[in-house]
């Protein structure tokens, strides 16, 4: 608790800046980019390291510059075309509350697990649908899948519609579910960090679904096989609900 208090009051110095209406946009792409970087610099060095090629999902393929400029691109446009006047709409109907005290330790495990299961079988309806109905699948979510080798900055090279409704989300299960504003900041840096890691294109011994036991957690190489199967592997991050409805696809 007491460690949880420190780092929220550090973080309410700066609250002047945390209630401005431009700090949700620079706050999600900066924290974006950052978790990019590394796996950036991996795609750089993989075509000339062996160490770094050897845990590569597709070995065979690598990632160009126009590539990654493409990416990054649209997810510029992406941000300062949607999600910023939503920001702003966001911070004019719905001021933020900023308490002094810090959430509890265990409440705030508690309540980002619940917003990342939330969001998983959101995330796992709401990719069902794009790729089950065609109309859906060809209008909204068929840019997403021009890239069949994942890479860290393919996380969000999506069209409007698929920004705006993940988006939608991922912002409205915090407040659904009443979290403190510390655990809703660690909930999008963390739902960022998942979300990248699953495009990263890299099989590292240190990732995610090798932390979580049980083959509870697919990671990288369950996103991978969806961007080259198509018709698997719905869910963002666990498995659970791939299981249920029989669409789970591992190789």
């Amino acid at each position: 608790m007491f460690g949880l208090q420190y780092i929220w009051d550090s973080i309410l110095q700066y609250e002047a800046m945390l209630r401005s209406p431009y700090f949700p946009v620079l706050f999600s792409i900066t924290v974006y980019l950052s978790f990019c970087l590394p796996f950036v610099v991996l795609d750089v060095l993989s075509p000339r390291v062996a160490l770094i090629r050897r845990y590569k999902i597709q070995q065979k393929t690598s990632v160009s510059w126009t590539m990654m400029w493409s990416c990054l691109a649209l997810s510029l446009y992406n941000h300062a075309m949607y999600i910023f006047p939503l920001s702003v709409l966001h911070w004019y109907w719905r001021p933020v509350s900023y308490p002094a005290m810090a959430p509890g330790l265990l409440r705030v495990i508690w309540d980002l697990a619940a917003c990342l299961l939330l969001f998983d079988f959101q995330y796992f309806v709401w990719h069902l649908l794009h790729h089950k109905v065609p109309w859906l699948y060809r209008t909204f979510h068929k840019v997403h899948h021009k890239y069949t080798s994942t890479f860290a900055l393919a996380t969000e090279y999506s069209g409007a519609w698929e920004i705006l409704s993940l988006g939608f989300f991922a912002a409205v299960n915090p407040m659904l579910l009443g979290v403190h504003p510390m655990t809703e900041m660690l909930f999008h840096m963390l739902n960022m960090w998942l979300s990248v890691e699953d495009h990263c294109g890299y099989d590292l011994p240190w990732a995610t679904h090798r932390l979580v036991p049980f083959g509870l957690y697919g990671g990288a190489p369950h996103h991978d096989v969806h961007h080259q199967k198509f018709k698997s592997n719905y869910a963002p991050y666990f498995t659970h609900w791939d299981k249920l409805f029989g669409t789970l696809h591992s190789e």
